[in-house]
């Protein structure tokens, strides 16, 4: 079956297709999630809201817009970076473990092997170095432009220049 007849078969409520995709999907968005939340747990659940959220918010995706996957990968990253700023998260991350925090510094520095699974690593790789880690904050890590900028040392405005104009590479080399 062609992606797009399974796309608007999800688009009708197809619980099949949903399984379908949720199948193609569910780990890579997992893994972009608990890039962002650090919880097994956590990026569990979230991952299963995205899917609930993509399902009842079917309608509203436009293939002129953009691929499925962006689409979801949009709304994955959003309810992750919502999750970690909710009050119990944050309760929960202030009575972190050292040896996790240990973990989250040293994963600081490289995407996570997880990211691989969706095929992006290898072209953010190709990437200046400037890009790869402003692309790293903000996608895989979860960080604002504000943040980003913040912790590259850079205003806000080089941060998102940057961001559009390594976008726009990203774009290039996946066509």
């Amino acid at each position: 079956m062609e992606f797009d007849q399974l796309l608007n078969r999800f688009k009708q409520k197809d619980v099949l297709a949903f399984e379908q995709l949720y199948e193609m999907y569910y780990k890579n968005i997992l893994g972009v999630v608990f890039n962002i939340v650090r919880d097994n747990d956590i990026a569990e659940e979230v991952t299963q809201d995205v899917f609930m959220k993509a399902w009842n918010n079917a309608t509203s995706y436009n293939t002129e817009k953009g691929r499925f996957f962006t689409w979801i990968l949009n709304i994955a990253r959003n309810a992750a970076i919502d999750k970690t700023r909710s009050k119990d998260f944050n309760k929960k991350s202030k009575n972190l473990d050292a040896e996790i925090f240990v973990d989250i510094l040293q994963d600081n520095v490289n995407l996570d092997s997880r990211t691989n699974t969706i095929g992006i690593k290898e072209f953010v790789n190709k990437l200046a170095d400037t890009c790869k880690k402003l692309i790293e904050l903000l996608y895989f890590k979860g960080y604002t432009q504000k943040e980003a900028s913040e912790s590259l040392e850079v205003p806000l405005g080089t941060v998102k220049t940057r961001n559009r104009n390594c976008l726009t590479n990203l774009r290039k080399m996946l066509e």
